[in-house]
């Protein structure tokens, strides 16, 4: 096999689970791989649903009718390789090699050459609109933000997401740009386990919204804190780092354990409960509760790109009754007094505002406070006192994921 093509194979067969069976990247098992060809081979599919949209338009021009999705999946792999930089010469070859050697698609390979030939040397994209997102997505956002704004979403979806990390205090960080909200944003790639402060726990990975949901918590020593819908424990992490004594609970073992791998890592102690939180009764009242409940997650396609591709909208209804369940039953496990964090990582409105407002019609007693979070611009709040973070937020710098946020008084 010529080099490179494994990982370009892995790609494919990635993107044929995606395209082909409505299966997300995190819920397939990882190609068997040395361990540079299996990062290799994710990042090389995600690229291609990034850039879906621009690049069959590209393809279109050069094809009378689509060919199978396997080949159809090696063309457009083999454009956005070239539109990234990658030598003509090699993509070509793998790309011609890995349908020649399909038992179905030998017959292709001759057009799969004339195909990637006829592409343009340099400039393949330039000029395109990005990819967009999804019309049961996009339509309620442009109702909602006007046009030019989802144009911006999209156009940070279309790149690479920065890794941030979220600091200890005291420790050591490696380089980075220090965002006004206290995350630390890496510029370059690479191996995280070779980054100064892995291996004694003085950081973890954590998009920067997602690291001010803990924040809005504010948690003090001593307090008696539950994180609700805990994994992976970014946020159980936090409320640990700040003093308080946490109760971490998630519905899925497995997600769980990698909880417990984060909380060794770094040496931070939290109660770890695997339940469901409709059926968990606590022990005892919390001052404080974080729920960052369950969502379309329509806020982390810069990170997830292949989310517009398997969901279609028709599981928000029923994400909604449940958060809204969730939220109903944390605020019986409240001290007189103590406060509630909702949130999620969603753009639409259901998840966000309007499950804030219908909270509060439920709920007459219920105060929202606005807290005074470090970076956060004041045209991020809403009228109500919620915050909406938009991956347009910081574009310039990369972006962030798409965040609702509320603290609510009992």
């Amino acid at each position: 096999m010529a080099e490179g093509v494994a990982a370009r194979a892995a790609a494919v067969e990635l993107l044929g689970a995606v395209l082909g069976d409505g299966r997300m990247l995190a819920d397939l098992a990882e190609p068997e791989l040395p361990a540079s060809d299996r990062a290799r081979a994710m990042r090389l599919a995600a690229d291609v649903l990034r850039h879906l949209e621009p690049v069959d338009r590209v393809l279109s021009k050069h094809l009378r009718k689509v060919p199978p999705l396997m080949v159809m999946n090696v063309l457009r792999l083999a454009v956005v390789e070239r539109a990234m930089g990658a030598p003509a010469h090699g993509v070509v070859n793998a790309a011609v090699e890995m349908v020649r050697r399909g038992k179905r698609t030998g017959h292709l390979a001759g057009l799969v050459n004339a195909v990637l030939r006829a592409v343009p040397e340099t400039g393949i994209l330039d000029g395109l609109p990005p990819q967009r997102m999804p019309r049961w997505l996009r339509q309620p956002l442009v109702h909602l933000h006007g046009r030019e704004v989802v144009e911006a979403i999209e156009a940070v979806q279309a790149g690479h997401p920065p890794i941030d990390l979220t600091l200890r205090a005291g420790r050591v960080a490696p380089e980075g740009e220090m965002l006004p909200t206290g995350s630390l944003r890496l510029r370059e790639g690479g191996q995280l386990t070779a980054l100064p402060g892995f291996a004694d726990g003085a950081w973890w990975v954590q998009d920067a919204a997602a690291a001010l949901v803990a924040r809005m918590v504010d948690a003090k020593p001593g307090e008696r804190v539950l994180d609700l819908c805990a994994a992976p424990g970014g946020k159980t992490m936090q409320l640990a780092d700040a003093g308080a004594v946490v109760v971490a609970l998630d519905i899925s073992g497995p997600r769980m354990a990698r909880v417990a791998e984060n909380l060794a890592r770094t040496g931070l102690t939290a109660t770890l409960v695997v339940a469901d939180a409709l059926q968990w009764e606590p022990e005892a009242a919390f001052d404080a509760i974080l729920l960052d409940a369950p969502c379309s997650a329509t806020g982390t396609i810069r990170r997830h790109p292949d989310l517009p591709f398997v969901k279609d909208g028709s599981e928000v209804e029923g994400l909604v009754a449940l958060q809204a369940a969730l939220i109903d039953r944390a605020l019986g496990w409240l001290k007189p007094g103590g406060r509630l964090v909702f949130s999620t990582c969603s753009l639409l409105p259901e998840e966000g505002e309007a499950q804030l407002a219908a909270a509060l019609e439920r709920h007459p007693g219920l105060a929202v406070e606005r807290v005074d979070l470090a970076g956060v611009e004041p045209g991020w709040w809403t009228d109500a006192g919620g915050l909406r973070l938009r991956p347009d937020y910081w574009a310039e710098r990369g972006g962030m994921d798409g965040f609702f946020m509320a603290r609510l008084r009992a």
